[in-house]
């Protein structure tokens, strides 16, 4: 039995009012690029430190789950509901949407590449884990699919994250492959690659038709690996 993405990367929580100090910035410039400190005079460094780590942890978990509900379409007021925090919390860390779904998706690449080896080491076969992490893969790519939209004019910007998912993502797909191999549970001649260029093939007609299965249709194609292929041409 798979496993989903939202399964795999949205940890539960439950939602509470955001209690932390109140933050402001320091400098000028790009949001990213200031210096936040906090109003509470005495407050130790670390315990705000680990304040904003839980805080931008739990909006991307959230996002994430919004996402994958809602729809890259969903209000960026959904997702500080469902972390738990406020709309300035949430600014703080992500001044724009776009911000927020660039986060979304580094985020949810972490935890596709992160998720190999431990699917590897916990399925009960080779194959089972690379089935497995493939239908993580799918559910991923609606994410990849909406960063487009809200990334108009910013050619460069999506081509950069296009490129990390390629970096990350094709070595733990190869590594998958390749114990499934060695399983002999796979014998198709076909590199990780190609296969994350099919599936990724496949995802796309969802946004066409409604009542696709994608799941099963990938299932298929997955498979079809334990079977010999035709040659290829010289």
């Amino acid at each position: 039995m798979g496993v989903s993405f939202q399964q795999w990367n949205v940890a539960p929580f439950h939602c509470t009012r955001n209690v932390a100090p109140f933050f402001v910035t320091r400098g000028t410039g790009p949001w990213h690029n200031r210096a936040v400190v906090t109003t509470e005079p005495g407050s130790p460094a670390p315990k705000r430190r680990a304040d904003v780590a839980r805080n931008e942890r739990a909006l991307l978990d959230a996002a994430a789950e919004v996402f994958a509900t809602s729809g890259v379409g969903a209000t960026v007021r959904e997702v500080a509901a469902a972390a738990g925090v406020g709309m300035g919390t949430l600014y703080r860390h992500f001044p724009t949407r776009a911000d927020l779904m660039v986060a979304v998706y580094r985020h949810q690449i972490d935890a596709c590449a992160q998720a190999g080896p431990t699917l590897l080491a916990a399925a009960p076969t080779p194959f089972a884990a690379l089935l497995d992490w493939i239908h993580l893969f799918v559910d991923f790519l609606g994410t990849k699919h909406g960063l487009a939209k809200v990334w108009q004019g910013d050619d460069a910007g999506y081509t950069a994250l296009h490129q990390l998912f390629l970096d990350r993502l094709v070595p733990v797909l190869a590594d998958l492959l390749e114990a499934a191999r060695r399983s002999g549970e796979v014998v198709a001649d076909i590199r990780a690659y190609e296969l994350i260029r099919a599936v990724g093939d496949l995802v796309a007609w969802t946004v066409r038709d409604p009542n696709y299965d994608v799941r099963r249709i990938v299932t298929l194609l997955v498979t079809g690996l334990r079977q010999p292929q035709p040659t290829r041409p010289a």
